[in-house]
């Protein structure tokens, strides 16, 4: 698998992250503000849980797959935040999120908390994954073939490489380089 597809890859399922952390902002916002009931808001965050884990634990099997180390290191941290978060659900609760729980102990503001550090996290790793991208993009051998259809005052183009500009000499008894 190319960088190039790796990466965007990568932005596109960081991207849906994103997405979703905001979406479950707004809803224990909701919840907050008692726009929503808890069993209404609990159902809904609860649903987006597992796709949620799914989507964050694809990068660094894929990043593991293509041999990016660093990356992966850096998304370790996250994996195993969020697999612990999802395995040390209390006996009897629906889920991450119950709604018998959710107002006391404050465990609405653990949860608003949370989130927000996800969704830092993810801004962070997006504009990480885009510079990577844009890395690749910029690594990427560029040649026009000769048997185009560009064609520059009725003459076709010729094949070149690009060759970087002769330097100049510097003379030291100017001060000056025109």
């Amino acid at each position: 698998m190319g960088d190039i597809l790796l990466f965007a890859l990568s932005l596109v399922d960081t991207g849906a992250l994103i997405f979703i952390l905001v979406f479950f902002i707004i809803t224990l916002s909701d919840l907050e503000c008692d726009y929503l009931n808890a069993q209404e808001c609990c159902g809904r965050l609860n649903f987006w849980n597992i796709p949620k884990l799914w989507s964050q634990l694809l990068l660094p099997i894929l990043l593991t797959l293509t041999g990016h180390w660093m990356l992966v290191l850096l998304n370790l941290p996250i994996c195993i935040w969020l697999i612990r978060q999802f395995h040390c659900i209390r006996r009897g609760n629906l889920g991450e999120y119950d709604p018998a729980e959710i107002h006391n102990a404050g465990q609405l503001r653990k949860h608003m908390i949370h989130v927000s550090l996800h969704l830092a996290w993810q801004m962070v790793s997006f504009f990480i994954y885009l510079y990577c991208l844009l890395d690749a993009v910029m690594l990427e051998d560029v040649m026009l073939p000769a048997d185009d259809d560009v064609t520059v005052l009725n003459r076709p183009v010729q094949t070149k490489y690009y060759t970087t500009p002769a330097t100049k000499e510097h003379h030291p008894q100017r001060d000056y380089d025109f």
